[in-house]
């Protein structure tokens, strides 16, 4: 018997983009003016905007760390569309080690094997408002890991996969060398651990390193959870 699929409830996981959005040291912020609003003569508000595309959730692309990568309009969309998996390593330290992943890692069951999506979530509460210095990065080994495991994008919920101060950027190396693909400076405190279709689309910035995206998560429906009858 076929069941009905029922509507599915939506986590947005995009911290809010504004002239007061925090962003890495250097890095150009949000700017807003109108050039023109709606008045007599005019039907219509336009404005022009200025930011890098590492403001607020965005994806990496690897021209963003490697000279001859490809900008990130050029990048497939697959990676950044299907189930993922929201895995919770609050206040683990400076960097994600594969010990803070194994609770969720799924064991042996093949109905449970990991996704090809993994999004980590370190911030009991994250900082949308102020710049941290000490954010939590990727521990290069475990993208490695990860890898090994099918996983094809990981995604976290500070500004960068690295730490703040490194200048080698050991694991957008590994995410490099292995071909995956990564989100930033997502919001996931309202998001408990879990399976979940994930949506986050870049732009087709044609020559960009990066791209803001909207980036959302929605409920499995019934019929895609793990072991359900079809």
């Amino acid at each position: 018997m076929t069941r009905q699929r029922q509507e599915r409830k939506l986590w947005d996981i995009s911290p809010p983009v504004h002239d007061r959005a925090p962003v890495f040291p250097g890095d150009t912020p949000y700017r807003q003016r109108w050039a023109a609003t709606i008045a007599p003569g005019c039907p219509v508000n336009v404005s022009e905007i200025t930011l890098s595309p590492h403001v607020g959730a965005h994806a990496d692309a690897p021209l963003h760390y490697d000279a001859e990568g490809a900008a990130i309009g050029e990048l497939d969309l697959a990676p950044f569309l299907g189930r993922c998996r929201v895995i919770h390593a609050i206040e683990c330290g400076p960097l994600v080690e594969w010990s803070h992943l194994l609770h969720a890692l799924g064991g042996t069951d093949e109905r449970y094997a990991l996704p090809p999506r993994v999004l980590v979530r370190t911030y009991a509460c994250a900082p949308i408002d102020r710049w941290d210095p000490a954010l939590a990065a990727f521990a290069p080994a475990t993208i490695e890991r990860l890898a090994e495991r099918g996983v094809t994008l990981v995604g976290i919920d500070t500004a960068s996969i690295d730490p703040a101060d490194s200048k080698t950027l050991d694991s957008h190396q590994a995410i490099r060398r292995l071909g995956l693909r990564v989100l930033e400076n997502l919001v996931l405190d309202d998001v408990p651990e879990g399976d979940y279709e994930l949506i986050a689309l870049p732009l087709r910035l044609v020559t960009a390193d990066a791209s803001p995206v909207r980036a959302v998560l929605r409920e499995l429906d019934e019929l895609d959870k793990p072991g359900a009858m079809q």
